[in-house]
């Protein structure tokens, strides 16, 4: 970014208390780690996707990070619907108070670096209204509306999903970041840092506190929003790749 700062934000959030489960070696588990365990290579192909090297190095197709930045900017207003449901279904003012900060990040900051994005990649009002959504933006749509109508446990899954692979690739490729241009270092910086770090502990600390009460049933679910929403990430990042 211009100032050279990462992840500016509210103050780092304090997670609520971990649910871990013992190991077969005695170690702790925590619910969010089996989650992740589950989506095996698909998982490590999100975070090691060639978009977010290309991304971090400043050497990303302005037409690619265009098209990119186009189709995640129209689920913006479903994921906002999202983590607000979420915020709502909290059970807790102390679990709630981290999530509005988060929200305010999203419609706030990140909204603005979309905004200027556009501006420098020379996509106006007329392009970004005229090119149709991808299949994937089309399934994230679908996925973040109907998690906001589902269950507690089932709409963190999804926030946690989205946002700890989001994190895991930001801070994959933070050492090699670039400066400039600011549409791939800001990029970088919002999904980094000490205070997105503390957001996605903070998602995983309420799944994680959640399972402690979660049927087979309810946890079967959770893994199915999980999983669905890291197979959309990863079709997300190839949709940015393909001629519109």
């Amino acid at each position: 970014s211009p100032s050279g700062r990462r992840s500016e934000g509210p103050p780092t959030l304090q997670p609520p208390r971990r649910t871990v489960r013992p190991s077969p070696m005695g170690q702790q588990v925590r619910f969010t780690d089996e989650l992740r365990s589950l989506a095996g290579a698909k998982w490590e192909a999100v975070i090691n996707h060639r978009f977010t090297d290309a991304l971090a190095a400043g050497t990303i197709d302005r037409d690619v990070l265009a098209r990119y930045l186009v189709q995640d900017h129209r689920f913006l207003d479903s994921f906002v619907v999202l983590l607000s449901s979420m915020v709502a279904a909290a059970p807790s003012l102390a679990a709630r108070i981290p999530g509005c900060q988060f929200l305010a990040l999203i419609t706030g900051r990140e909204n603005t670096y979309f905004e200027r994005s556009f501006a420098a990649l020379g996509v106006d009002d007329a392009a970004r209204e005229s090119a149709p959504d991808t299949a994937p933006t089309v399934a994230f749509k679908a996925l973040m509306r109907d998690a906001a109508k589902a269950t507690y446990s089932e709409m963190l899954a999804v926030l946690v999903a989205a946002e700890w692979s989001y994190q895991s690739w930001g801070e994959r490729v933070l050492p090699a970041a670039v400066q400039e241009p600011f549409t791939s270092r800001e990029w970088v910086d919002l999904h980094s840092g000490e205070y997105f770090g503390s957001v996605v502990e903070y998602l995983r600390g309420l799944l994680d506190e959640a399972a402690a009460t979660m049927t087979p049933a309810e946890r079967a679910a959770v893994e199915v929003r999980f999983l669905a929403a890291v197979d959309i990430e990863l079709a997300f990042f190839d949709a940015a790749y393909e001629d519109s």
